[in-house]
């Protein structure tokens, strides 16, 4: 192209110029977005500092991902390995399950204007509120480590993300668990410690349709990253507190951990108007036999009685070793002649577990006698329930044993009297 002298010529000078303002535009804005990814992950980070326990660490890690101050996904899901069975297993989900769901809870965020220190401090409501439709799924879920059976097993089988954003890639994508889940594109990601893969975090946008991108890949990488150590920490810790709180020979429950549980029951009870009740359980003739037979058969007979008391529990009873062969059962809701009942029903048990032995010298028969007590009827604190099923304990014992006593104030009037 010739120019004349009329044409005026293209000022190369003013086009360094923007091209200058344009690249210093687009580092500024590159900058602000790492800056926001850094702060973001330093957020969380500190807020997956602040407990140990472990759903609750789960609860932050799946809140800060679907936050619109997080990371801003429509759901995330969480998968973690089973290495007993050699599964990987739901465990939790957070985010709708339906357009409709969606709707109502976007619009609910947005009148309230939750932020993602508000989401994380919601926890508790989480915990009491009735289990989402998507979370409950999710829990379902349980995929064997194996090659064919898709993308979650090759998230942890390779270690690697994978990013199913195409037509394509879906065809990798196992039809069962898509159907269960009800996602379309999503990515998964690896939760990693030092030398493991703990399981995996499934986030995707089924409901707004927003594209995930390189960047939303490498923003959740690195976001899993921290997760997997913060799992890994409240796993370490949660296995140390079991193990503090753990009877060694028993595996139930150990007395100091009783206690502690007993007074958190007591004080359910009080905001709850409702009853606990405690057994108190001694082996008879426990020491003659133990005499008779030696150790390693009387430590056998506190494991098989340990089991038929953890067996015939309920979910939330509590039950623990008090101390030698006596074994203590913490039951919430539960009025005295129901525990009576109970007791009388592991009294049973017991004595036919042993019938085949019990031809032995009355004094070496194996059976166990239990004394009941009631909170707020029979005692006022703590410590006055434990003396009351104690000297329930008692009078059964004087009474011949293999027997279950309830509580009465006649027996604190006659044991001051003695």
């Amino acid at each position: 192209m010739r120019f004349s002298k009329l044409t005026p010529r293209p000022n190369c000078a003013m086009l360094i110029i923007t091209m200058e303002k344009d690249k210093e535009h687009n580092l500024r804005a590159e900058y602000e977005r790492l800056n926001w990814e850094f702060s973001l992950l330093y957020e969380i980070s500190n807020a997956m500092r602040t407990t140990l326990k472990l759903d609750q660490v789960l609860y932050i890690i799946l809140t800060a991902l679907t936050s619109h101050e997080g990371l801003g996904f429509n759901r995330a899901m969480l998968f973690l390995v089973n290495e007993k069975e050699g599964v990987l297993e739901g465990v939790m989900g957070i985010g709708p399950h339906t357009a409709e769901e969606a709707g109502k809870i976007w619009h609910a965020i947005s009148q309230r204007k939750m932020t993602l220190d508000d989401f994380i401090a919601s926890y508790d409501t989480f915990k009491k509120d009735p289990e989402s439709k998507l979370n409950s799924i999710v829990k379902g879920v349980k995929i064997p480590l194996r090659e064919d059976m898709g993308i979650l097993a090759l998230t942890i089988l390779e270690g690697m993300a994978f990013e199913i954003t195409t037509q394509e890639a879906k065809k990798m994508v196992d039809h069962h668990i898509q159907k269960t889940l009800n996602t379309d594109f999503f990515v998964t990601v690896p939760l990693k410690t030092k030398d493991k893969v703990l399981g995996a975090i499934l986030v995707d946008n089924v409901f707004n349709k927003k594209p995930i991108t390189k960047s939303d890949v490498n923003m959740l990488t690195m976001f899993a990253t921290h997760a997997g150590l913060a799992i890994e920490n409240s796993r370490l810790y949660e296995e140390t507190e079991y193990l503090t709180n753990i009877d060694w020979m028993t595996k139930l429950w150990n007395c100091g951990k009783f206690q502690k549980d007993l007074s958190l029951e007591l004080a359910k009870s009080k905001l709850t108007d409702t009853n606990v009740s405690l057994v108190m359980i001694d082996v008879d003739n426990f020491k003659n036999y133990n005499d008779t037979f030696g150790h390693l058969k009387g430590d056998e007979v506190l494991k098989q009685i340990a089991n038929i008391l953890q067996s015939k529990s309920r979910k939330f009873d509590i039950v623990a070793r008090y101390g030698g062969e006596e074994f203590v059962i913490i039951m919430p809701h539960t009025p005295k002649e129901n525990a009576r009942l109970f007791a009388e029903r592991l009294r049973n048990e017991v004595e036919g577990l042993y019938a085949e032995e019990n031809n032995l010298p009355s004094d070496k028969c194996l059976t166990i006698s239990s004394g009941i007590a009631t909170y707020p009827e029979d005692a006022n604190t703590k410590d006055e329930l434990i003396t009351a099923a104690d000297m329930a304990l008692y009078e059964a014992k004087r009474a011949g044993k293999n027997r279950s006593c309830l509580y009465s104030k006649a027996m604190g009037i006659e044991r001051k009297d003695l």
